[in-house]
């Protein structure tokens, strides 16, 4: 199992539509095309992701020709879980642990291992913030640079 699976596309867009963002805060608001090239995702459904990360307050718009969006706060005080938790609600909710209880031997035990592996993730998800993201990334992409061979 992939591990961006455990998120819908919708989510994983939104994650990347702020990454974005967060790469690009010094060059000032960025148009949705842009977004959208950058991160492959399709322009229509990128301008609906934008109005719930701005109804949320993770992002501002400014109109006009210089317009576009941009981050509402600095990268390094926005967490991939409050992303995530916008489009996929809380992680690691005990409702979303209802179900049959026990019909089967080994599923308590099962379904303890699936709540940690959980809780072991939503960890790293409100641990990591946009901030992290970007200087992964670019760290990894300047170590690949430097990896030439004559």
């Amino acid at each position: 199992m992939k591990a961006q699976s455990l998120v819908s596309k919708k989510c994983e867009y939104g994650l990347r539509a702020v990454f974005e963002l967060a790469r690009n805060a010094s060059a000032g608001p960025m148009k949705i095309q842009e977004i959208a090239s950058a991160q492959g995702i399709p322009s229509r459904f990128l301008e609906a992701i934008l109005v719930e990360l701005k109804n949320a307050g993770f992002v501002v718009s400014k109109r006009g020709s210089r317009g576009g969006y941009s981050l509402s706060r600095d990268a390094g005080h926005i967490h991939v879980g409050e992303v995530i938790c916008l489009f996929e609600g809380r992680l690691g909710d005990p409702e979303s642990h209802r179900g049959p209880a026990a019909d089967h031997v080994g599923d308590v035990a099962f379904s303890h291992l699936w709540k940690r592996a959980e809780a072991a993730i939503c960890e790293i998800y409100d641990q990591t913030t946009l901030r992290d993201l970007v200087e992964e990334e670019t760290a990894c992409r300047c170590a690949d640079a430097m990896n030439f061979v004559i």
